[in-house]
Order: structure tokens, then sequence, then C-alpha cells
């Protein structure tokens, strides 16, 4: 019988569809019910054409605010006969009624223009001078004089890049802008969001985000041509190892079809481009109000979400600007329930309770005047004892640092380390360490809750451990790193994770169809590399004096997790995390155009003694 044949069998025995595809229909059969969609060319000040598919509610009887997401991802289904399945951030909005706006950005699939990556806000404008502020700023401006049925209030939108669209779409905003809502936005790509960590390369991410989106546009289109590398093998360690030096990358793969990975590779250190990227100084003087959203375990933009909120909360005091932070990856608040990630439970729909009771509530009432309960400053999920939190500050104003130094023999404690020593380990680009043992070729989202055993048993990682709590230990707030190291080389990276050791006996789960055995599993609560040359300038590199111990200080992205009763506090220290960070060759050099003989073996040691005490600061609560 031909596959054919079995599916008309199947389809006339009455399995026609999944509960999934029954849920998907009825939604977008709601949405041509109750919505009328447009399209329009939108004119921008300097004349060129942005493409906007606008949703109007067919019950007239009332008005409605706008809606507005702007996207270089695409607005698609295009024509106006095809319609989206869902409309807003969340389904609620739909239900709830609101004019949805969705653009494609300038350069991007239908705009006209040229494209430019988290184009750089221009402060010093002239009257056709443009700007993801000024696109903004334009676009409200023409759907108030020209789409009927609004109420003269708009709100924005939108995760991750339509993130960043957001931020700098509030800055100088049109009056009628009241609220905004930027989620994971991208805030600074060389310091700590997406494709930079503390001057280190998230190299998968990178490289498989940029062969698809990198491609070029040379005209507006509706076919798009973001088609990641088909890296031919699952096993991504052994891919990135094969391809040697970065410059390969390029050379064996790309073979100049990406511009920007090109640019990038051209700039390995902080220099204007990368600071012209950086949207943090421009976040002051903020008119709308603002609820910035973040993944406790995002992948790419954790450091976007704090950073945004922080910015604005120093440079905009009248700001009406509130934190939301959740147990999630990478715009998980947005999808699905919420209540695990990996290995990791929540105990509760997280991600709906979001959706139904903070996302909602705050547009409802910039929008629309509808009363809803007071937001706190705050609204964060602590992780450990499972709980959503509300503060009247970030962090905590009652929260106090505490240090916790490495001590001889892998131990981890409050008390510095009196004695002369020092941990050592042999790092060996060719042989790195893994970043999860799960075989990928991507940047698997999973790994910012992974289990940290595999890392802990091999050689070139140190480990440092608390004994066994006796009581809950809150930790609330960013953390400080303070190393003293010396290498054989003269460069390295130093990656520090923060750990939760669970006690022998934790149950495991059930069902448990993969067979985790969760008996002292070590979950990731936060990890971080940094560029050593970097340690006192992300602009001007400064190699290693072999053998000389130096001070190497940065801050990890803020957590809120309760280590239990019964758990140990593990910090692991090692230099290489394959193949989420790019290869250091730990020769001072410019990495991006190292070759293969830059690549050496090299002894790192970290210091222990009263005058360089090594270790974390952390915030209790």
């Amino acid at each position: 019988m031909s596959s054919l044949l079995i599916l008309l069998v199947f389809n006339c025995a009455g399995q026609t569809s999944t509960p999934v595809m029954d849920e998907a229909k009825q939604l977008r059969d709601h949405v041509k019910a109750n919505y009328t969609k447009y399209e329009y060319q939108i004119p921008m000040r300097d004349g060129i054409k942005i493409f906007t598919s606008v949703y109007v509610p067919k019950d007239d009887s009332k008005t409605y605010p706008f809606m507005l997401n702007r996207t270089p991802y695409s607005v698609a289904p295009y024509g106006v006969d095809n319609y989206r399945e869902k409309l807003g951030p969340s389904t609620y909005f739909q239900k709830s009624g609101y004019i949805f706006v969705y653009q494609d950005v300038r350069g991007r699939w239908m705009s006209e223009g040229t494209f430019q990556n988290v184009r750089p806000h221009n402060p010093k404008k002239g009257p056709k001078d443009f700007d993801e502020s000024t696109d903004t700023f334009d676009s409200i401006e023409w759907l108030l004089k020209n789409v009927k049925g609004h109420n003269g209030r708009v709100g924005q939108s939108g995760i991750s890049y339509p993130g960043f669209n957001t931020a700098a779409g509030m800055i100088d905003a049109h009056p009628a802008l009241k609220a905004c809502s930027p989620q994971a936005p991208v805030i600074d790509w060389f310091v700590g969001d997406d494709f930079h960590h503390n001057g280190c390369l998230f190299l998968p991410h990178a490289f498989n985000f940029m062969s698809g989106f990198g491609k070029e546009r040379p005209e507006p289109t509706r076919k798009g041509a973001r088609v990641s590398h088909d890296h031919e093998t699952p096993d991504g360690y052994q891919f990135f190892l094969d391809m040697g030096p970065l410059a390969n990358a390029d050379k064996k793969f790309l073979k100049g079809g990406v511009s920007f990975w090109n640019e990038m590779m051209k700039r390995g250190t902080y220099d204007d481009l990368w600071q012209a990227m950086n949207l943090r100084p421009h976040l002051k003087n903020i008119k709308p109000a603002v609820m910035t959203v973040g993944g406790w375990f995002d992948a790419e933009n954790l450091f976007g979400a704090l950073e945004c909120y922080n910015s604005t909360e120093k440079q905009s005091p009248g700001c009406d600007n509130t934190l939301v932070m959740g147990p999630w990856d990478h715009g998980g608040w947005s999808r699905g329930a919420g209540d695990s990630l990996g290995n990791a439970r929540f105990n509760s729909k997280t991600a709906e309770y979001f959706r139904q009771n903070i996302e909602l509530p705050f547009f409802e009432f910039h929008l629309k005047d509808i009363p809803s309960l007071k937001q706190p400053e705050a609204h964060v999920f602590e992780t450990g004892t499972n709980v959503w939190r509300k503060y009247d500050a970030w962090p905590p104003k009652d929260s106090n640092p505490l240090s916790l130094f490495f001590q001889e023999k892998g131990t981890l404690t409050s008390k510095p380390d009196l004695s002369e020593g020092f941990d050592s380990y042999i790092s060996d680009p060719s042989k790195p360490v893994p970043y999860m043992e799960r075989i990928t070729t991507k940047m698997d989202y999973e790994y910012m809750v992974a289990d940290q055993r595999h890392a802990a048993r091999r050689p070139d990682v140190l480990v440092y451990q608390s004994p066994e709590l006796k009581s809950d230990i809150t930790l609330a707030g960013p953390i400080k790193v303070d190393l003293w190291v010396s290498t054989t080389g003269t460069d390295a990276d130093w990656v520090v994770k923060v750990i939760d050791v669970f006690p022998n006996d934790y149950p495991d789960f059930d069902p448990n169809p993969a067979g985790v055995r969760m008996g002292n599993y070590q979950m990731l609560i936060r990890g971080e590399p940094f560029r050593g040359k970097f340690r006192n300038s992300f602009s001007k590199p400064e190699p290693f004096e072999p053998n000389k111990p130096t001070k190497v200080s940065f801050t990890m992205p803020d957590i809120c997790h309760t280590f239990r009763p019964g758990h140990k506090l593990m910090v692991q220290v090692h230099s290489t995390w394959f193949p989420l960070v790019d290869r250091n060759p730990q020769k001072f050099c410019d990495i991006y155009s190292a070759l293969e003989s830059d690549f050496s073996i090299q002894t790192h040691k970290i210091h222990r003694s009263p005058e360089m005490q090594s270790g974390i600061t952390v915030k209790v609560k």
C-alpha cells in the first residue's frame, strides 16, 4: 500500500487533525471573524516606505489602542486575505481587542531601504536623519492620521530583535506611545548580548544565526533567505573543532555571503562599531511606561533585559519603570506553560501566569484605563523555592553582600584563605571542555540549567564546593567574580559557573522517560566566560605577563535562586567552554585572524592567599 493511500485511509477514518492543529485553526478563525486585515506602505521622513500589516477589530462600537510590533523577522503572511494564526503578545490581547500593527523594519522583507544590524541611535539628527526611534515615531504619526477606530494610544512590545526595536522606539517617543515592553532586548552586542559575552564569541549562536539572517536582501521580497548552515553532522563539538581558527568560517562555509560576519571578524575589540550599537546611554528621559521582561535562563539576551531595566531606572527617574524576570529561556514567557526547562522543574505554569496576570494588565491599564492590581517595581520568580516574589527595588534593598572564597581541597567558605597556595590545571585548546553532554550543533537553550557533572570530573576544571547547607540561602542580584590568576601563556579565558548541587537522595522525575537520575545533579544557575586580555578594558586588550599573578574581575548577570537545606553551592572554574565559546589560542593576538599555529597548551593557576583572595561575592536576601 502506498504512503499516499495509507494517508487517505486514515483520513477517511476520521484522523484528520490533531488537537494542536485544531487549536491553531480555531485561533485563525477567531482572527478572521473578529478582525479585518489591511496592508500599507508607510512613508518615513526620508521618503523610504515601511511595509505594515494592520488588523482592525470589526466591532466599531468602541475605540481601541494600537499594539505595535516592529520586526526584522517578517510580518508574514503577506496579502490582505492571508491572516496570522494569532494576534498580539498573547491571545488574551486578541480577545480583549486592540488594533494590531506588525511592521517589517527598514530594509527587511517588504520594506524599502537598507537594513543595518542593531541600528545605532542618533541623538543629533537633522530633518531627514533616521534611526529606529524616528521610524517608530513616523509610523505612529501616520497610523493616528490614517487608521480609524483608535483611542489615540499606542503600546509597543517585542522579543529579542523586536525587543531592541521596542527599546529604541521608546527613546524620544511619540506622545501617543504610552506603554512599552522590551522583552529580552538586544542592548549591547559586545559586552553581554547574543554573540559576545565579555569579549568571548558565542560561536554556534553567531555562526548559525548569521549564516541565515545575515544574507543580503537586494530588494523588497516576501521570500526570505533565513536558512541556517547545514552542518552535515549532528555533532557540533566536532564540526566547530574541525573548522579550526575562526578565519576558516568564511573560507570554508560562508564564502563571502554574509557581510556582517566578515565585519564582525575585523572588530575583535569594543571599537566604535560596537560602542555605537550600545543602547544603554540613550535610555534616558523615557516618557512611556516601561515593563522590561527577561528570563533567568535566557541564553541570548538575559544581559539585555537586566541592562535595559537598570539603564532606564538610572537615567529616567520619572519613568514608570518595572522589571519582570521568570524561569524562562529566550522568549519562553510567550509560549507554553513555563513549568519546566530541561531538567529544571518550576512546579507551576509560570508563563501562563505572566501572560494573564502581569503582561495583559500592564497594557490594559496604560492603554485602556482598566484598573489593575498595582504592579511591583520588580516581579521576579525565585527558583529553588519556585515562588513569585514582589520587590520595591531590584536588587532587593535588604539584600547584603556575602563573599565566598576558594579554599584548599576544593572547599568554598565565607572565611578568607589565610594560607599560601594555588590550584592549577592544564588547558588544551584542542581538547576543550564541552558546554553540554548533549550532542547538538546549536547553542542549546537548556545549557543554562544543564547538569555539570560531566565538567566537574575533568582534570582541566577546578571545583569548589560548600558544605551541605543547613538552611535556605537566597541569592538575589548580580554575582561579582574576583580571580587572582596566572598563566604560562599571554592570554586565557576564565569561565566561572555557580551551581546548585542536589542531595544524593533527590527524587527522580515521575514519569521519567529520559531516565535522568537527579541525585547529586549539578544544576547550572549562572555561568559566564571572560576573555582575560579585556580585564582592564574591552577596547584596549592587554597580554598577561607569563607566570605573574594578575587580578581578573567581572560581574555575572543577576540571579534569584534559593539553595535549599541539604543542597550544596558549587563554583567551577575552567578556560574552555566549547563550542559555546570560541577557543582562545592562549596567546595574545587578534583571535579572529589567529592561525592554527597560534594555539598552544598552557598551564593556568588560581591563587589563594591573604593578599590574593579568589572567589565570588553574592547578594544574600
